[in-house]
């Protein structure tokens, strides 16, 4: 373990941390500057996640993994996967939702309630990662594809056209598939096995050359499919498995 070159991965994670709290400021402003707030916020969820991708690379490659590192990084996922996506979404849907407590005009703001559940649930796997974790998969879905899941909603929607019973339903079922029992692959770990430096340029090559095909006002069409393939695929992979248990219960 290189000690004397710790700082350059953590430095990575503080900038994950950091961009999720340019998400929850820039979020904080949308009421006077309108919903294109919504849509930088959402970015730098997506610039977080980047970070977080970054770090870990970095440490593997310079030999310089640590437990702090790892600490810091989980710090740094709650603020930018759990907090940052949950006030978003606050700002965004829920701050309109409110109840009368007292029969005046004290309202007490309901919408918090749901809102707080994107960070407990990514607050309990990050924790739960940190106990136990298999390295060849994740269980529940990684609360970086979480974040940016939610954090792309005004992307695709704007603030305008979302329709509440479809949105606040999916922000709940994020959530709790975080904290699921559901297996996901771990495409970084088959991609690191196999990667070579001719081939990770040929990757890059080919990347850039579908950003170019795609349009640069499309690709985040092109990060979102993958992403919501990423989900599905876990969840057929687990009705599967229940399908599987049943047949041999029954047999």
């Amino acid at each position: 373990m290189n000690r004397k070159l710790n700082w350059i991965p953590n430095m990575i994670t503080l900038g994950n941390l950091s961009m999720g709290f340019v998400s929850i400021l820039i979020a904080s402003e949308a009421v006077g500057n309108g919903p294109q707030s919504f849509v930088l916020a959402g970015f730098f969820i997506l610039l977080a996640a980047i970070c977080d991708g970054l770090d870990g690379m970095v440490a593997r490659a310079l030999d310089a993994t640590s437990e702090l590192g790892a600490d810091l990084d989980s710090l740094a996922d709650l603020t930018a996967f759990g907090i940052a996506p949950g006030y978003l979404f606050y700002t965004m849907i829920l701050e309109e939702y409110k109840i009368d407590v007292f029969g005046k005009d004290d309202l007490f703001p309901i919408g918090m309630l749901i809102a707080a559940i994107f960070p407990i649930c990514a607050a309990y796997r990050l924790a739960r990662f940190n106990v136990a974790h298999d390295p060849s998969s994740f269980t529940g879905l990684p609360s970086p594809v979480a974040g940016v899941t939610i954090g792309f909603l005004p992307i695709f929607l704007g603030k305008d056209n979302m329709p509440h019973w479809i949105t606040i339903p999916l922000f709940v079922v994020i959530a709790i598939l975080m904290v699921s029992n559901v297996r996901y692959g771990k495409p970084q770990v088959a991609i690191r096995s196999k990667l070579t430096p001719g081939r990770g340029a040929l990757m890059l090559a080919a990347a850039l050359v579908l950003l170019f095909f795609i349009g640069f006002e499309r690709w985040p069409w092109l990060v979102y499919g993958l992403i919501c393939l990423y989900i599905f695929s876990g969840l057929i992979t687990f009705l599967i498995h229940i399908l599987q248990d049943l047949r041999v219960k029954l047999d």
